[in-house]
């Protein structure tokens, strides 16, 4: 009796040194025994991307882990494969991860080249056709006509919309054409420079709508950092050449419509890539700027807008010039957008500040705009007001995101 349990023991201990069966039979086998163990505490582990039943993560199977691969979850990793000795072959990092910041700041330079270059044909283009609710509309045609040609070919993949998420988006849509329509009315009617100088005090907007319409408090230090950003735009305008009441005005409204736009997208927060969502919100303002622009400048432009232009520049370069605003302005807000979600709150602020510089600086080399020393002293403090109302905001965002991911790890 004592031989055959000595001979049996033998045989188990010899068992290690036996040719290694095929991989299948060792996976079948190994989720046999997983039936048999009994469940562990309640939730999935995650496991190449795949939610795994309890029982897999028991303490009993973790020297078997490696057998427990999922087809699929192999079929979407990176390339696997075993040599003699069974260790996983990793594939090499790809170009976008080994050089994240590279790629970021490649992202950033594209976004500055197609605003200024938008902001630069944009005008010109009011230099000899002065009817910016018609421009306005064919930006937002051009761009709607680029979406649905990337929609047609899946690049993005269009995505499903239900009544639900139209009646969040039409709110932030309408306020998007708003502020779309009246920025290109002062672009139209004073010097673009002055625009965007007018224009930096959206976060002086921004902070009175969310302490007076949503009810948030906001730091005395956030209120005191927007004092400069008052100070150095009234400068500014005091002696602006280019000053003009329909220029100023429709800039200070484009302000408030792209506040109310920034509140209505708070509650119109979705799960839909942004592509998609900037796709549907310029498909729903085409349609919402399309009548006051053949109310207002329909007439005129068929009486002699159109013909004027045509003798000015010629019907080739007046069709390409449309052309290609157009599509520069929808490349520029959606390579905007690509690229502020791939950076902190803070890098945000700074990038926003610096295209704000940029489409001033190129502005005024370019059209050789005179501008006095004081509206040149105005225009750098509000632009410096801007930068520290925005460094403050974001420290304080980062502040308020890392200690919810502390709460979070100590209370799970």
């Amino acid at each position: 009796m004592e031989s055959r349990v000595l001979s049996r023991a033998g045989t188990l201990s010899s068992l290690p040194h036996l040719r290694k069966p095929p991989r299948e039979a060792v996976s079948s086998a190994s989720l046999v025994a997983v039936k048999a163990v009994g469940s562990v505490a309640d939730g999935g582990n995650l496991i190449w991307g795949r939610q795994l039943r309890p029982e897999l993560c028991s303490p009993v199977l973790k020297k078997e882990a490696v057998l427990l691969r999922p087809c699929l979850a192999a079929a979407s990793s990176p390339a696997e494969g075993s040599d003699s000795a069974g260790e996983a072959k990793v594939a090499p990092a790809g170009f976008f991860d080994k050089y994240p910041a590279l790629v970021t700041g490649f992202f950033f330079f594209t976004w500055y080249f197609l605003n200024v270059i938008f902001n630069i044909l944009n005008k010109k283009i009011y230099n000899y056709f002065p009817y910016p609710y018609f421009v306005s509309v064919i930006h937002l045609f051009v761009g709607v006509a680029y979406c649905l040609v990337s929609w047609a070919v899946g690049l993005p993949k269009r995505a499903p919309i239900d009544s639900n998420l139209l009646k969040l988006l039409i709110p932030v849509a309408v306020c998007h054409a708003l502020g779309h329509v009246t920025s290109n009315v002062s672009f139209a009617a004073v010097a673009v420079s002055f625009t965007h100088t007018i224009k930096a005090l959206e976060p002086f907007f921004n902070a009175a709508a969310s302490q007076f319409i949503l009810g948030q408090s906001i730091p005395i230090t956030l209120w005191l950092s927007l004092a400069p950003v008052v100070i150095g735009v009234s400068m500014a305008s005091l002696t602006e050449l280019s000053f003009n009441w329909v220029g100023f005005i429709s800039a200070m409204i484009s302000n408030i419509s792209f506040t109310y736009r920034s509140i209505y997208s708070k509650k119109a927060m979705t799960d839909m890539d942004s592509t998609n969502i900037y796709a549907y919100i310029s498909i729903i303002a085409l349609i919402v700027c399309i009548p006051p622009a053949v109310i207002l400048e329909g007439p005129t432009l068929l009486k002699h807008g159109f013909n004027d232009a045509i003798a000015k520049v010629g019907l080739v370069k007046f069709v390409s010039d449309l052309f290609w605003v157009g599509m520069f302005y929808h490349l520029y807000n959606q390579v905007a957008t690509n690229t502020l979600e791939r950076v902190a709150p803070l890098t945000h602020a700074v990038g926003n500040v610096l295209k704000r510089v940029f489409v001033i600086g190129f502005s005024i080399i370019v059209f050789g705009n005179k501008i006095s020393t004081q509206t040149g002293i105005g225009t750098a403090i509000a632009i410096a007001g801007v930068a520290l109302y925005s460094f403050i905001k974001a420290r304080m965002e980062e502040e308020k995101r890392s200690s919810c991911v502390d709460w979070k790890m100590m209370y799970p």
